[in-house]
């Protein structure tokens, strides 16, 4: 089969031929039909002190199950986080990180939809919403922001601020159903909200915060890092939460089965679709299917990743 790997911190990727792997005990094989590229993806390729598999959100058909797998078998199709090596022709994933995909959806919608919609959900319920309040959603157009702009208004909340990195983006942020949009770089944010989904971190974490209405709340679920000071909190009886849906996924396995089967409920029903055809949008995770291969997602880095099998190109939000 075909693989994308690299041996060298900052690359250049290059296409190898390899052997189809074996799934292990509690693993499926996937034959891949789409790929999701995001953040943490090119932060490997960038940042990493030593080369590491390349894996991310990857959707498919199962060609064979490993021992003491249950729940899937060959010819199902699923969508979940590869842990190894996912821009292939085929890739291994865990059982419990598959989840799979019903009829009528596709395999770019699979990818776009379920891992950055079980982030955007989850970090959502850990917000603990009402009816009536106001949110800011950080990181507004990335797969996982334009989902919880959307499912935020799904929660009742009647005024919806996204923040963007460049004004470009505020259009289709808009076209989510926010009602406002701001710029990191702004001075002012606007009326403060009642909680923030912040997928940025960083500096960005002290306007964030600046951003909440006394009793507001924050959560994080960036591996961006960063710092909150204790003190501005307490002046404002404000709180930051941190989230990783894995640790959901792991340690509550009913209530990530139930928040998958609510999103492709909103995806059925209209409700919820991803942005996922909008080629040269933004800065953004690209989508690739079957065997087809992706470009730069906006950055000098990303831009340096280039089509190395060819085929249809399809690109999601970031």
């Amino acid at each position: 089969m075909r693989r994308v790997r690299y041996t060298s911190p900052g690359g250049p990727l290059f296409l190898e031929h390899v052997p189809v792997p074996e799934p292990g005990p509690g693993e499926l094989l996937v034959h891949c039909e789409a790929v999701g590229v995001t953040l943490p993806v090119v932060r490997k390729v960038t940042e990493a002190a030593e080369p590491v598999p390349l894996g991310g959100e990857v959707a498919g058909e199962v060609v064979a199950a490993g021992d003491g797998v249950t729940g899937f078998r060959a010819g199902d199709r699923v969508t979940g986080l590869c842990f190894g090596h996912g821009y292939a022709d085929f890739a291994v994933l865990r059982q419990e990180m598959a989840s799979p995909v019903p009829d009528g959806a596709g395999a770019v919608d699979a990818v776009a939809l379920v891992r950055s919609g079980l982030v955007a959900l989850g970090a959502l319920s850990a917000a603990h919403p009402r009816p009536g309040e106001s949110a800011l959603v950080t990181a507004a157009a990335s797969g996982v922001g334009q989902l919880a702009v959307r499912l935020a208004r799904t929660r009742g909340a009647a005024r919806v601020v996204g923040a963007v990195s460049d004004p470009a983006k505020a259009d289709f942020v808009r076209s989510l159903g926010a009602d406002d949009v701001v710029v990191y770089g702004d001075d002012d944010w606007g009326e403060p909200v009642d909680y923030v989904l912040d997928g940025v971190g960083g500096d960005l974490l002290t306007p964030a915060v600046a951003a909440l209405a006394p009793g507001g709340r924050l959560v994080a679920y960036s591996s961006g890092g960063g710092t909150v000071r204790a003190y501005d909190l307490l002046v404002g009886a404000r709180t930051v939460t941190g989230f990783q849906v894995a640790r959901i996924a792991r340690e509550r396995p009913g209530l990530y089965e139930r928040w998958r089967r609510d999103l492709w409920r909103l995806f059925a029903d209209g409700v919820l679709r991803p942005a996922a055809i909008v080629a040269g949008l933004v800065a953004g995770a690209l989508v690739v299917r079957r065997s087809d291969w992706f470009t730069g997602a906006g950055t000098a880095q990303v831009a340096s990743i280039v089509a190395l099998i060819t085929g249809t190109l399809a690109a999601v939000a970031a």
